[in-house]
């Protein structure tokens, strides 16, 4: 399994199976890394992995670009929209809330397909 903590490519042009840039939706940093993508999974946004999710500030742009997006990629993924915590009784903490669980999911989906298409990069570099 290819160590995506040694890796700076931005995941957008690492090709996925059928030759295509592996998918990175615009509510994402398009530069997002795969040493990014290894830290979100380990620790979540909240633990500084992705910034863009936990800086209110960005969090609210990003909900007002693409909240609707957002919110039907969540519930795509889980079946519905989970309720914010306490904490996040406010627009920017809810803003926070949903850019993060989107994030976390997009990231933990792509995980094993960054990792593979490294390892066969690797392979041809042998």
């Amino acid at each position: 399994m290819a160590n995506l903590w040694e890796n700076d490519t931005p995941v957008r042009l690492l090709e996925n199976s059928i030759g295509r840039g592996i998918d990175v939706p615009r509510w994402i940093d398009q530069d997002i890394t795969p040493c990014d993508v290894a830290a979100i999974c380990r620790g979540g946004c909240a633990s500084g992995a992705y910034m863009p999710a936990v800086t209110y500030w960005q969090a609210l742009e990003t909900m007002n670009e693409h909240g609707d997006a957002i919110f039907e990629y969540i519930e795509n993924c889980y079946g519905e929209i989970p309720l914010p915590t306490d904490t996040a009784m406010y627009w920017a903490g809810m803003a926070t809330f949903y850019v993060s669980i989107a994030v976390e999911l997009w990231a933990t989906s792509v995980e094993d397909e960054i990792s593979d298409k490294l390892d066969e990069l690797e392979a041809e570099d042998d």
